[in-house]
């Protein structure tokens, strides 16, 4: 009985032993590597388009000229001489400030400009005869031509009582009225020339070089489907650091009843005609931090390949480096291909 106890003990021991020597077995084998599956992916074959390249931009219009205007001078409002809102000339006096003193002291110059021209004719007769020294006559006309310079100084601060309108077009509204104490930091009234109008607005950095004086834009003002023309006068001369944008300034060819300066505009900027453009859909474009990428098939391999981007659709990109005509580009399965996987064409997506 005890010979079978034991028996049946070391039959245990030695079954889980070998139990335990192929599990261990088991663990340490590995499993053998399965062949990757080829990537199935809907494609895009690359072939020259006609591309016109327009883009459009916000801007606003502006008066052709336009002013805030100031009192040279400080003094007491004696008349205002236009009329809120009204149209006035160029040259027209707009305001005129107290001035009676400076008109006093030009009536006192004038008669001692009087006396002394009559002493200075005086002293020329006596001068011929040798009644009076050479230095005497001298004396008299340098007080002649003195009386006269201050006299003209009188004069220019009379004229900086008035203020005149610098060119003709339409005035502001104005705070100012009749009694009023105004200095040169006062502002009277704004001056607009709205003859003519003009466009003020800016473009992307990259399309800063066709931005050229001469070049003609279209535009729409709000509330107006019409499209109305501009020539570009001018542009900034720097780019604008926080927008990577220039600001374009262009000329109204024919102002419109429903153009207000001030008014937001529409600018539509035509770019170009490329008739060999190379186009892709925009979901083949991988972004990257140095750039951007897609994924060429070249001898049923996937290829990265950096490429440089021009103008941007809603749904296709221009390609201006990276391509060439014919290439098959992926357009699915971008996330999980990697360089050198095979892939099958599931599907060609045409333009």
């Amino acid at each position: 009985m005890r010979l079978n106890l034991n028996y049946c003990i070391w039959s245990l021991v030695l079954t889980m032993a070998i139990f335990s020597c192929s599990e261990v077995k088991e663990k340490t084998e590995k499993p053998k590597p399965t062949a990757p599956k080829d990537t199935k992916a809907d494609v895009y074959i690359v072939a020259p388009q006609t591309l016109s390249q327009d883009i459009e931009v916000a801007g606003s219009l502006l008066a052709a000229e336009e002013v805030e205007l100031h009192p040279e001078i400080s003094g007491r409002v004696t008349d205002v001489l236009f009329k809120e809102g009204g149209n006035v000339s160029q040259g027209s006096v707009l305001l005129k400030l107290y001035d009676a003193d400076l008109q006093a002291q030009l009536q006192k110059l004038l008669v001692q400009l009087a006396t002394a021209e009559q002493t200075a004719g005086r002293f020329a007769a006596l001068l011929k005869i040798n009644g009076v020294s050479q230095q005497e006559y001298d004396l008299n006309v340098l007080a002649v031509n003195n009386i006269k310079s201050d006299i003209n100084i009188v004069r220019t601060n009379i004229s900086k009582t008035s203020l005149r309108a610098p060119f003709s077009g339409k005035v502001g509204i104005t705070p100012i009225t009749k009694g009023a104490y105004v200095t040169p930091q006062t502002v009277i009234t704004s001056l607009r020339r709205l003859s003519q109008l003009k466009l003020e607005f800016t473009v992307p950095e990259k399309y800063g070089q066709t931005m050229k004086n001469g070049n003609g834009v279209q535009f729409t003002v709000e509330n107006n489907t019409t499209v109305f023309d501009a020539k570009i006068i001018a542009t900034e001369n720097t780019i604008a650091e926080d927008t990577r944008s220039l600001k374009v300034k262009a000329l109204v060819k024919k102002k419109d009843s429903s153009m207000i300066a001030g008014g937001f505009i529409k600018v539509k900027i035509p770019l170009g005609k490329n008739d060999s453009a190379l186009m892709i859909p925009t979901q083949a474009i991988i972004p990257r931090a140095r750039g951007k990428e897609i994924v060429v098939l070249k001898n049923g391999k996937a290829t990265m390949v950096p490429v440089i981007t021009g103008y941007r659709g809603t749904t296709q990109v221009e390609i201006i480096e990276g391509i060439k005509s014919g290439d098959t580009v992926l357009l699915t399965g971008l996330l999980s291909i990697k360089q050198g996987n095979k892939v099958k064409i599931n599907k060609i997506i045409k333009n």
